[in-house]
């Protein structure tokens, strides 16, 4: 519906659309210029008072208010626009911009982009620190997150492509890439994949956004998409050929395209020297494989104890515990998520005395009760500390799943348990579903690619990772 041209009905129409009476934020201010009325609406909170103040000053001293074109060039702003649709004005007005009418006008309104959101400091993100290199981080401001990405990339080719996702919420989502270096086809597959998307609202940012990107497949529980916090690092992935996905009210940005790969490397390994930065990518991966099947091997090796070697039989505990280990290693696996639930749960003053009764809990207390024994300790410890060894949440909880299943397939089948295991590993990351499904999760094992290979296993040179 366009604005019919009556300067009173469109008005009264705007201010009924945005319930100027019953939202205390809502502002419609009148102000007379050249004896024409002029009206003004816009969203307390989402403006820069200063700015606006500067405009209405400017139109209040014309002597003729003219057309919306004649008004714009005479207006000090940057970033100035005319609507006729109603729908859109009212959108505009609701993301902060500020709406002029006038009988001048006609059936046009002029929109000023004078706005500004609630935004915390660019900090060092807290799942994503690195010893050396920047500090700063994304936030929930689409703008701002854009900006640190200009700012690092002063190239012509970088395009940023704007979308509106949700009905009611009308979500800002932005697609980066740089023009040339990414696969069209893969660009255009992904902002058809924004474009078709029918949701009333994107509540969660970052998440309901993946969600409705990918509608199935979410009972496979390793990660579908890659993200990031860090500017440094969606920079350097835009120029390997990635496409960044960025919405607003969130400080996550999604990488794309994804693979189980992409989770073996981490931003620290490039602000060390080659050597270094393979081998603590070497040892991540190691750790990450050892965290998925050490408790299921040596259940495995307790349960068929008469196929161990002399030199292995340190593995059997003298002290079992009272419980049988299976149910020892799953009250010890549930007992691990508990106090991460409580950690997030606890002020930061407390956080201390927190981790020190739940260190007493599960170690000295459950040890001197008889209900776990030393050795269920000493392998959970390492399960809960290699978690911190990548920084992927979803993708820890992915490998505690597989841990926990292979487990109870070990206590039912014993060492076809143990095979079945591991064939379930390899089916989901195989079937993992993602949002560009025209590259595999297992890229570039599956298709093979030697050289993209080398660069995800090792830390390469920079001379040599730009060719």
């Amino acid at each position: 519906m366009r604005l019919s041209g009556n300067y009173n009905e469109d008005v009264s129409l705007l201010g009924e659309l945005l319930g100027v009476e019953r939202n205390f934020d809502i502002i419609e201010r009148h102000l007379t210029v050249s004896g024409e009325d002029v009206c003004f609406f816009c969203v307390d909170g989402f403006i820069k008072d200063a700015e606006l103040q500067r405009v209405m000053q400017q139109i209040t001293s014309v002597k003729d208010i003219g057309s919306t074109r004649s008004l714009i060039e005479r207006l000090p702003y940057v970033e100035v626009d005319t609507k006729c649709e109603v729908e859109d004005i009212v959108t505009a007005v609701l993301s902060g911009q500020s709406a002029v009418l006038s009988a001048s006008f006609g059936e046009y309104s002029i929109l000023i982009d004078a706005r500004t959101y609630p935004a915390r400091a660019v900090g060092e993100p807290d799942s994503d620190r690195v010893m050396q290199g920047s500090r700063d981080g994304f936030v929930e401001t689409l703008v701002m997150n854009t900006a640190l990405i200009r700012r690092r990339i002063r190239d012509p080719r970088l395009s940023m492509e704007h979308f509106t996702v949700g009905s009611s919420s009308r979500t800002d989502v932005v697609v980066c890439y740089m023009n040339g270096v990414a696969k069209p086809e893969l660009v255009e597959d992904i902002k058809e994949k924004l474009r078709s998307i029918r949701t009333k609202s994107l509540t969660l940012g970052y998440q309901s956004l993946a969600e409705s990107l990918i509608k199935r497949g979410w009972l496979n529980p390793f990660p579908k998409i890659r993200s990031t916090e860090r500017p440094d690092t969606a920079a350097a992935q835009i120029m390997e050929g990635s496409v960044l996905v960025i919405c607003d009210t969130s400080p996550q940005v999604m990488i794309l395209p994804t693979s189980i790969f992409d989770y073996l490397q981490q931003t620290d390994d490039y602000y060390f020297p080659p050597l270094t930065g393979s081998y603590l990518r070497i040892v991540r991966t190691v750790i990450l494989l050892l965290s998925m099947f050490v408790t299921p091997l040596w259940y495995f090796a307790l349960e068929n104890s008469e196929i161990l070697p002399p030199f292995l039989s340190f593995l059997i505990p003298d002290e079992p515990g009272a419980l049988p280990i299976l149910a020892q290693l799953l009250l010890v696996e549930i007992a691990i998520d508990g106090l991460k639930i409580a950690s997030m749960n606890t002020p930061d003053m407390l956080s201390n005395s927190l981790s020190v009764i739940g260190a007493l809990i599960l170690g000295d207390f459950a040890v001197s009760v008889g209900w776990v024994c030393e050795d269920v300790i000493l392998y959970m410890a390492f399960v809960a500390l290699a978690n911190f060894a990548q920084q992927n949440a979803e993708l820890g909880y992915a490998i505690k799943f597989i841990r926990v299943i292979t487990l109870l397939l070990v206590f039912a089948l014993g060492v076809w348990g143990l095979l079945l295991g591991f064939l379930l590993f390899i089916i989901l990351v195989a079937t993992n579903r993602t949002v560009t499904g025209k590259r595999g999760y297992l890229y570039p094992l599956i298709p093979f690619d030697g050289k993209a290979m080398m660069r995800l296993l090792f830390r390469v040179k920079k001379h040599d990772f730009e060719k």
